[in-house]
């Protein structure tokens, strides 16, 4: 029976790196270090395990290693690992990275949500594209285990084959969709060969329009290729016929994708928080814009995000401002509680100046900091990595959190060149600089590394930003994303160097307020109809406008509904007015039905239209009247009237 819920285990590799035994131990960790924790002292970790139901090891290189020994053991508790080695041990400060150890080792004790899985089932069925011969020759190698078809482009030169093994084919494709299992391409110019081809292929009449349905497409013709961000389609291989080695790699990898293949879901979608549209009138579009891989589209009031194509880039989730959109991988609050975690223990454990979190990637940024910790100086202690699975994820509430909680700067390592287009993460690094120097942050308080060099990446980090910190929040991020996103902006701006009442932004930005034109305003409620995010209400007691601005994503669906034009959209952040549940844009006394007294609609409002159409024809004279008359009256008494009277009201004058 375990008799603590959790302990760390330390080691210094040998004695590669210094432990601060009273900062680690501030996190947890075990008073006295291992030297060799992996092979000589492993019974320590063996004694854990019967103590223990949680056990962390600051050791990942041995994992599979305490892995295999916990297995044995019949270890039934949570396992987990942290890199204090190559992240904060073997640096040129590793002595000074005590309070950086304890944040990481806080931050492994935040056990992430769990994700689904989608998955794609391939049975083989190939299509191979491309020119010539060396196609033909990819697809007799690939005809040994999947079911080949080849497609060459027009006019391309083979030999025809001394016995059909599978269907040579003519055509250029047209349009292209699906993924890997489910692909649908359209061809034209589609032709079989003549069965009677000699020296080459000789082709039949062609036809457009064909359509072909296969679980794998080989594209190797060397033209621009099917699919945006085509490295990213699952089933979509693609290679430069030019280049034999990339070839048989390509015919390497096809030749083992048989079967069912699970990837992470990496977006959780909400449809009824979406403000993409409402009643045909578009609102919100930020997703749309970003996608790399096309995996969303619109669909009615909502966008639709295809988990088959979606390659997890992250940024709908991150510029998404009413959390429709939130990434899984980790959710946005398991990510928020760790990062909380590890600033708390960074200042628990003696940490003095405002720490950099470092924001990366495993595959390139764990690479790049490897790198640096064994060949160069290694990471400053004052330099927290953490690590997601995309940098395109982060979004400004996690940003604006890490300053609220006491982070010196932020910043977001990529690649040199990104596989693609990263629009979304330059957004939001943009309004943080707005939002930054609107309370007194220093420039690029939050900003990008671009370099795929080690010592680049040394270069950028080891030169302490400057860090103007006047307080630190401890609130607890809600579970919602708009919830944190506006937490956390109220939080940052509280503990901000100078504090701001009121900031404004540029247009696109996911806050802000309406300004409303009352003359023109008639109250008729449409926009309140149209918010999706709650922004805009009414007063079921009497005619009235009412206004959130903390709940307003600026989507612009109030302002395109509106049939007078009386709204503007308004981008910016009042933090006053954040703290103001409901303010009044516009009220007006009922109007008393003139048949049964009830009150309905606004006064204002009835009384203006029955004014402006005392002098249109169909409302003149006393036949006139009796229309303007039916416009005083509620429901309920205005088809009474009709019904009673067998009054027509669209019935011709004259």
């Amino acid at each position: 029976m375990p008799e603590s819920a959790r302990t760390v285990l330390t080691c210094s590799c040998e004695g590669t790196m210094p432990l601060d035994g009273k900062a680690l131990a501030t996190a947890g960790a075990e008073g006295r270090s291992a030297h060799q924790l992996c092979r000589a002292q492993l019974e320590n970790f063996r004694a854990a395990l019967g103590r223990f139901a949680e056990v962390t090891v600051t050791c990942t290189q041995e994992a599979p290693l305490f892995a295999e020994v916990a297995e044995e053991a019949g270890f039934s508790g949570r396992l987990s690992f942290v890199n204090i080695r190559e992240t904060a041990g073997w640096s040129e400060a590793g002595a000074a990275a005590g309070p950086k150890m304890a944040a990481l080792i806080a931050m492994a004790g935040v056990e992430p949500a769990p994700f689904e899985l989608v998955s794609l089932e391939s049975e083989g069925v190939t299509l191979v594209l491309g020119r010539g011969e060396e196609a033909m020759e990819a697809a007799r190698t690939l005809a040994e285990t999947l079911d080949i078809t080849l497609l060459l482009v027009p006019g391309a030169e083979a030999m025809p084959p001394r016995r059909t093994v599978f269907p040579v084919l003519q055509g250029r494709i047209r349009k292209a969709r699906g993924h890997l299992g489910a692909f649908e391409l359209t061809v034209d110019d589609y032709a079989a060969p003549a069965p009677s081809s000699r020296s080459r292929l000789e082709f039949e009449a062609a036809r457009d329009g064909a359509v072909s349905r296969c679980d794998l497409v080989l594209d190797l013709t060397g033209n621009p290729p099917l699919f945006p961000a085509a490295e990213l389609r699952p089933g979509y291989l693609r290679a430069d016929p030019r280049d034999p080695a990339a070839v048989a790699r390509l015919v390497a990898r096809a030749q083992g994708m048989i079967g069912t293949f699970d990837k992470p879901k990496f977006i959780d979608f909400r449809a009824d928080l979406c403000a993409h549209s409402r009643n045909r009138i578009t609102g919100c579009t930020r997703c749309l814009g970003l996608c790399p891989t096309g995996a969303i589209e619109p669909a009615g009031d909502s966008v639709a995000i295809d988990p088959n194509i979606c390659a997890g880039c992250g940024q709908c989730a991150a510029a998404c401002p009413t959390g429709a959109a939130a990434y899984a991988l980790p959710q946005v609050e398991a990510l928020a509680r760790s990062l909380r975690a590890g600033l708390r223990a960074w200042f628990a454990a003696g940490g003095q100046a405002a720490p950099v979190i470092l924001l990366h990637d495993e595959g390139h940024g764990g690479a790049l900091i490897d790198a640096s910790s064994r060949m160069g100086r290694g990471l400053p202690a004052h330099v927290i990595p953490v690590q997601v699975n995309e940098p395109g994820q982060v979004g400004p509430e996690i940003m604006a959190a890490a300053l609220a909680w006491g982070a010196g700067a932020v910043r977001v390592l990529t690649r040199a060149r990104p596989a693609h287009p990263l629009d979304g993460l330059d957004e939001t690094l943009a309004l943080m600089e707005v939002i930054g120097a609107a309370t007194g942050h220093p420039e690029e308080t939050c900003a990008l590394i671009q370099t795929d060099d080690p010592e680049a990446l040394e270069t950028a980090l080891w030169t302490k930003p400057a860090a103007a910190r006047a307080a630190r929040s401890s609130f607890l991020p809600p579970a919602d994303k708009r919830g944190l996103l506006t937490l956390a902006m109220a939080e940052m701006n509280r503990a901000a160097p100078e504090p701001a009442e009121r900031v404004a932004l540029p247009e696109g930005a996911p806050f802000g307020a309406v300004a409303l034109d009352r003359d023109a305003c008639t109250l008729c409620l449409a926009c309140v109809s149209a918010c999706p995010a709650g922004a805009l209400g009414d007063n079921p007691d009497r005619p009235m406008l009412r206004f959130t601005e903390q709940a307003c994503v600026q989507c612009g669906l109030c302002a395109a509904t509106c049939p007078e034009d009386a709204i503007t959209l308004v981008p910016r952040i009042d933090f006053a007015e954040w703290e103001t549940p409901k303010r009044v844009l516009n009220e007006d006394e009922p109007f008393a039905c003139t048949g049964c007294g009830k009150p309905f609609g606004a006064r204002a409002s009835i009384e203006r239209v029955t004014a402006k159409l005392e002098g249109h024809w169909m409302f003149s004279g006393p036949e006139g009247a009796k229309r303007r008359e039916l416009l005083t009256l509620c429901d309920d008494c205005r088809t009474q009237r009709v019904v009673i009277e067998g009054f027509d009201p669209h019935e011709k004058i004259g």
